[in-house]
């Protein structure tokens, strides 16, 4: 075999499995079927912690961050919420859906410590929720709250 068909092969090779991972990716994602009000998806998250605060990204393009709900439930975090599907998408024609859509409802357990005062905001697409530290420091020990 050629050098030159050889390259052709592997290049063919490589991308037809290229392919086959992006659809795995996307069945990956895939929304589960809508049952009983339960959530069809969860978004992912960065947690990040800083002296004062512990701060969630929730990867969460497209759903207004005002319809997100965010609040600390036995020392865990719950983000949930809803995407739709836009308007303009109800009649046209779709070429490639792979933002999840429905319910969505991600918990997340917390690093120890005591927080108050859950305030979301938005920043490039992800929802931004800050948990103030209790005694604005890090804690020692300590349940949530």
């Amino acid at each position: 075999m050629s050098s030159n068909r050889s390259r052709q092969w592997m290049w063919a090779d490589a991308v037809g499995l290229l392919d086959r991972v992006e659809r795995l990716r996307q069945q990956g994602y895939a929304p589960a079927p809508a049952t009983t009000g339960m959530a069809n998806w969860e978004p992912p998250v960065d947690i990040i912690e800083t002296d004062h605060d512990i701060i969630v990204l929730v990867a969460l393009c497209g759903v207004d961050p005002q319809l997100a709900e965010a609040f600390i439930e036995d020392g865990v975090l719950v983000v949930r919420g809803q995407r739709v599907l836009p308007v303009e998408f109800r009649t046209a024609r779709i070429h490639r859906l792979e933002l999840p859509q429905g319910r969505f409802e991600r918990r997340l357990a917390l690093p120890p410590g005591r927080y108050h005062d859950v305030r979301r905001s938005s920043a490039d697409g992800c929802l931004v929720v800050t948990l103030q530290k209790a005694n604005g420091h890090r804690p020692i020990g300590g349940g949530h709250r």
